[in-house]
């Protein structure tokens, strides 16, 4: 599980990139296999490979590791790894600026603020990962790479948050929704607050939730199950209606009532007595 979530993951987050390796290509590059593609399509897989592998290494709250980090994802593919960009830099949509990020010279001061706010807002730690995201994406702190550190980081604080992160490629439902995701970002611009790349992400997260649930949600039980499920503890001896509620705690007296009436219709179960003093016990399989 944890290998195929983070092919989605890898997957997501460099599509978004321009990024044109699949999901069997990322595997096979995962499990250290050569594959065909383009020279730097392949470079970026390999950072990021190298980059997600280390993610318990990171420590979320600190600039520098986030510097450290970006030397790994690319590594080989811009001159100034690991640093904050010098030049000033603008992005464009078609052939217009649609974001012109802080001055270079106000970058290191920026991040720092931004850290800060990470290590002492007293906000839901959803909501303060969601705001990173964008700030960074704001104030696109290096050269290159900026999108894909920003994913990464907050990938990284959500894991910091819970473990089960570790197994929900939220990189791949922002890539399935990749036009909303940079709607988010620009409507964040021209409000000048993160509110709507916060609700953005935080719908990522919660449809990323809800997959994950039903992947793992157990099947509803049934009388059958149940009485399966209770039969190594009940089969060598007799036992009660409420000692059968008292093995399943959370079912009601009347569904207790049908399991052991069900259990008896379909041989399951042999019954004595009557009304309170009624016991039951398994049919033995010899």
């Amino acid at each position: 599980m944890r290998k195929f979530n983070r092919v989605k993951t890898l997957h997501g987050s460099l599509a978004i990139e321009g990024n044109t390796l699949d999901e069997e290509q990322i595997t096979a590059l995962l499990d250290g296999k050569k594959v065909l593609g383009k020279k730097e399509e392949i470079r970026e897989v390999i950072n990021a490979i190298k980059v997600y592998d280390s993610m318990g290494s990171f420590n979320p709250l600190k600039g520098k590791d986030l510097l450290k980090a970006h030397a790994v994802m690319m590594a080989g593919l811009i001159d100034t790894t690991g640093a904050w960009r010098k030049g000033n830099v603008g992005i464009l949509k078609g052939s217009e600026v649609s974001h012109m990020a802080p001055k270079a010279d106000r970058v290191p001061h920026l991040m720092e603020e931004l850290f800060t706010f990470l290590a002492t807002d007293e906000g839901h730690p959803l909501i303060r990962g969601c705001v990173f995201h964008y700030e960074l994406e704001f104030i696109h702190p290096f050269q290159d790479g900026n999108g894909r550190m920003g994913r990464f980081w907050h990938s990284l604080l959500l894991s910091h948050y819970h473990p089960v992160f570790e197994f929900i490629p939220v990189e791949s439902l922002i890539r399935e929704n990749q036009k909303q995701y940079y709607e988010a970002l620009e409507a964040s611009d021209k409000s000048g607050d993160s509110t709507a790349f916060v609700e953005f992400s935080l719908s990522m997260i919660h449809a990323a939730l809800e997959d994950f649930i039903a992947v793992f949600k157990p099947e509803p039980l049934t009388s059958e199950s149940r009485l399966d499920l209770a039969k190594n503890h009940f089969e060598k001896m007799t036992f009660s209606r409420k000692q059968y509620l008292d093995f399943f705690k959370t079912i009601s007296t009347a569904t207790a009532s049908r399991d052991l009436k069900f259990g008896i219709e379909h041989k399951i179960l042999t019954k004595e007595g009557d009304k309170a003093v009624t016991v039951y016990a398994y049919v033995s399989s010899s």
